[in-house]
């Protein structure tokens, strides 16, 4: 407040005593009321931040659960050609009567190494006589064979692999189809 009426306020000055003089009008109860609506309005924005972090949690924890689900795929998937060799040697050797207990070294060994592999959750797709199914397997050319239903894997060129429902390779198949179509 000037002590003069001839003094000239800034604009600054001006916005003060404005602001003073409204908080002056509002009665006490409207004040109140204001600090009420006010604190109201900061609950909600607390809770809506509450919220995001626990959704921010949920999401890191979804995405820790994915990560160690498939933290092995990597390996796995430089494990594969090992055991396609694996299957290469007993297929060479399977009719040789000078290789036979050599094949049933490279059989046990392939049963081990199969049985570990599973227990961290990879499983081959090396099934015959079951229908094409586009997400697992990969058609490489078609058969024409009347004694199984069109569309059927009929002969495994390469066994595909699954970890834990996420395919790592299909299986590279040759599919069924009806003679003269």
């Amino acid at each position: 407040m000037p002590k003069d009426k001839n003094q000239i306020l800034t604009p600054e000055e001006i916005d003060v005593q404005d602001a003073s003089d409204q908080e002056q009008e509002l009665t006490l109860e409207e004040q109140y009321a204001q600090l009420l609506a006010d604190m109201e309005e900061l609950k909600k924005e607390n809770l809506r931040i509450l919220a995001d972090s626990e959704n921010f949690k949920k999401r890191l924890q979804r995405e820790k659960d994915e990560y160690c689900k498939f933290a092995t795929s990597t390996i796995l998937e430089e494990i594969i050609p090992v055991i396609d060799n694996l299957d290469l040697a007993l297929a060479h050797t399977k009719d040789n009567e000078a290789c036979k207990n050599l094949a049933m070294g490279v059989e046990m060994t392939q049963k081990i190494f199969l049985d570990t592999m599973k227990k961290h959750g990879l499983e081959q797709i090396a099934d015959l006589d079951v229908p094409f199914d586009p997400t697992r397997h990969e058609a490489m050319g078609q058969v024409e064979r009347d004694d199984v239903v069109e569309n059927t894997v009929c002969q495994m060129m390469q066994k595909g692999y699954v970890l834990k429902e996420r395919l790592l390779r299909p299986a590279k198949v040759l599919v069924s189809r009806k003679c003269g179509v």
